[in-house]
């Protein structure tokens, strides 16, 4: 399965990861390598286990009641379900992105500022570095420049959707995950979206769950299918979508599914 990675460098690695909501076992057997600097996709029916398999990268499944996970998640040569790794510190680290915009209910700036102030930073010109570094990196800083006070609440979907991406940004993470990030947004928003992680990854690591396979062929550079909480197939994106390996990828790709 991993021969598309070879000479890449591995930021996730997941091992026999399977995980359970008392008695749904949601994901099965999860193996799955995770590129650095690149875009990975993940697709596949609803409920078939995309977004908890991304929440597990950042352990925001742990806050579910009755969610048991066994096996692996490898970052940085360690299990992140070592009793000694520090959660806030990987959260830190692994940003997430969810489906429906949610700024806070602040200005502009201090959503941004929020999560730097939060790590100790106080100093008013770092906070307006960062502010500015973040926001430009997210592709909004010519539209909310003039805006840095107004609340947040006012951007438009596809602006608060950016604003909590420079938020995510800001705390400095490595890899960003996204959660069908354009699924609330209109077209000409989603398209800022899509051109906005070919540009991400040339500093962070992306993963984004995505209902849209056409958006998947667009913007990743591998793509996983899963069905049924299993990982189906795992390849680079043009050999996924043209010549898939297994029969149930060709059959949800073609549209011949069910």
């Amino acid at each position: 399965m991993y021969n598309n990675l070879a000479g890449m460098q591995i930021v996730f690695e997941t091992k026999n990861l399977n995980l359970h909501y008392d008695d749904n076992h949601a994901l099965i057997d999860i193996f799955m390598k995770v590129p650095k600097n690149r875009v990975t996709a993940l697709i596949g029916p609803s409920g078939c286990g995309k977004s908890t398999l991304i929440r597990t990268f950042n352990r925001m499944n742990d806050v579910i009641e009755g969610c048991i996970t066994t096996g692996k998640v490898i970052y940085k040569g360690k299990n992140i379900f070592d009793p000694d790794v520090d959660v806030m510190d990987l959260r830190k680290k692994v940003g997430m992105i969810f489906q429906k915009p949610n700024p806070f209910p602040m200005s502009v700036y201090d959503n941004i500022a929020y999560g730097p102030k939060l790590h100790g930073i106080k100093n008013r010109k770092s906070l307006d570095e960062i502010v500015e570094q973040s926001i430009k990196q997210a592709a909004l800083w010519e539209e909310v420049k003039d805006r840095l006070k107004n609340s947040a609440i006012g951007l438009s979907g596809g602006q608060q959707q950016r604003l909590c991406i420079a938020r995510a940004l800001s705390i400095k993470p490595e890899v960003i995950l996204m959660d069908e990030p354009t699924s609330a947004l209109d077209p000409i928003a989603t398209a800022k979206i899509e051109d906005l992680c070919y540009e991400l990854k040339k500093q962070f690591t992306v993963i984004i769950v995505t209902h849209n396979m056409q958006q998947a062929a667009r913007i990743s550079d591998y793509t996983g299918f899963m069905y049924l909480g299993k990982m189906i197939e795992f390849g680079r994106t043009t050999q996924i979508f043209k010549s898939p390996k297994k029969e149930l990828t060709e059959r949800y790709i073609t549209g011949r599914f069910g």
